[in-house]
């Protein structure tokens, strides 16, 4: 069974607080408030964008990834970038 707890800093918690007892008041961001968090947004969706590259491999590695991808069901392209994604985010780590 999953652990579905969720911690709250203190800024969401005491928004938590007022909403759940009604206290919350809406008010509108100012000017300079929106602009920081269009920016943050157009940053965020930036790093989701993909981009063309190449890359060579040797024939023999590129035929086992695609013989590895067929095994999985996914084409070969996808199951690179699955793992250079893995990588990158440390999911996975080289052993030297």
């Amino acid at each position: 069974m999953k652990n579905n707890t969720i911690f709250l800093d203190n800024d969401e918690s005491t928004l938590l607080d007022e909403i759940e007892n009604g206290e919350w008041i809406d008010k509108p961001l100012s000017k300079d408030e929106l602009e920081i968090y269009k920016n943050h947004a157009k940053y965020t969706k930036s790093l989701q964008e993909k981009r063309q590259t190449t890359i060579r491999f040797s024939v023999s590695d590129l035929a086992v990834i695609k013989a590895k991808s067929k095994e999985l069901g996914i084409g070969y392209q996808n199951l690179i970038q699955v793992l250079v994604h893995n990588y990158a985010t440390g999911k996975i780590r080289l052993e030297a």
